[in-house]
């Protein structure tokens, strides 16, 4: 019969090693808990039916290799079950043809990913070189290229003030028609 010379360093070592793998078991199982409840929260913080959440979307939209318009957005929820990107604090730029823009500023808006069609409202300005115009709610038609108010709006330029119930703007021929009660004052300094 052989005996160890040392049973009691080796009962240390042998509790030393359980110590120090329950200690590494007890580690994993809280990082990995508190991952997961850190995944839940996020999770929850995206309302349902979203499939997808970003911040600060920028895209770029195109016809035959010719911009068109461009977007950009604080966040973005991507709705697939509506084929919808829900915006946020967003911003768009229209390039006309004469070389000129337009940009758009909203407080929320929607993008019909399909149609490319954009509505927005909520503290709705378009500006461009020369003049300014604010309204609720505003449309754009991707295939037509028209900006739309079916609320009222108001127009001011360095020479001239215009308001009316609805508005329709053709981008490709820069050219706006108002209805409904379309009342305006001109300055002096006014040209067509």
């Amino acid at each position: 019969m052989t005996t160890t010379k040392h049973p009691k360093k080796i009962k240390i070592i042998i509790v030393s090693i359980i110590s120090i793998a329950l200690a590494a078991v007890i580690f994993i199982f809280i990082k990995y808990r508190n991952t997961l409840r850190e995944a839940q929260e996020l999770t929850a913080k995206v309302p349902l039916g979203v499939n997808l959440s970003i911040d600060e979307i920028h895209h770029t939209a195109t016809r035959d290799g010719k911009k068109e318009w461009r977007l950009d957005a604080d966040s973005a929820q991507y709705m697939d079950a509506k084929k919808q990107v829900l915006l946020k604090v967003l911003s768009m730029t229209f390039y006309l043809e004469n070389q000129s823009e337009l940009i758009l500023t909203a407080d929320n808006g929607v993008l019909m990913t399909a149609s490319k069609d954009v509505v927005v409202n909520g503290n709705v300005v378009v500006k461009s070189n020369d003049a300014h115009f604010s309204t609720d709610e505003l449309h754009y038609r991707h295939d037509q290229r028209m900006l739309y108010a079916d609320s009222p709006v108001k127009i001011k330029g360095d020479a001239f003030q215009l308001t009316a119930e609805s508005m329709r703007l053709d981008l490709t021929n820069n050219r706006a028609t108002f209805k409904g009660n379309v009342m305006g004052s001109f300055s002096e300094n006014f040209s067509l």
